[in-house]
C-alpha cells in the first residue's frame, strides 16, 4: 500500500526521478515558462513553490540550502533571488499556474505548460 507516498515516480530511480525535477525547475527560472507533460507539472509545482517562498526570505542560509537544491548552479539561483523572488514579495503562496494544453499526437500524453503567474 502508498500510505503517505505522494510523490509520481515517472518509471525512474530516485536519483534521476531528482534530476528530472531539479532540470525542470532550472528550465522554468531561465525561462520563466516551460512545455511539459501534465503529471510532470504537476509534481514540479511545490518544489518551484518551496523554492520561490525560501527566496523570498533573501538570506544567506536560504541561499545556500537553494543552491545545494538547484545542483549548485548559482546563475540561476541568482535570478531566483534577484528578479522572481521580489515580484512575489506581498504574495503568499501560488507563484506558478498549470494550464492543460491536451494530448500530445505521438504517445497521447496529457501536455501542460507551467508558467510563473
Amino acid at each position: 500500500m502508498r500510505h503517505g507516498n505522494n510523490k509520481r515516480k515517472f518509471g525512474r530511480v530516485r536519483k534521476v526521478r531528482k534530476a528530472l525535477i531539479n532540470s525542470l525547475a532550472l528550465n522554468l527560472i531561465v525561462r520563466g515558462k516551460i512545455r511539459t507533460t501534465e503529471p510532470k507539472a504537476k509534481e514540479l509545482r511545490p518544489f518551484i513553490e518551496k523554492l520561490v517562498t525560501g527566496a523570498k526570505k533573501g538570506d544567506v542560509a536560504t541561499r545556500r540550502l537553494i543552491i545545494s537544491r538547484l545542483s549548485n548552479r548559482a546563475p540561476e539561483v541568482k535570478k531566483l533571488f534577484d528578479v522572481i523572488a521580489p515580484k512575489y514579495k506581498e504574495r503568499k503562496g501560488g507563484y506558478t499556474r498549470v494550464l492543460k494544453l491536451g494530448s500530445r499526437k505521438s504517445d497521447g500524453a496529457p501536455m501542460a505548460i507551467i508558467e510563473f503567474v
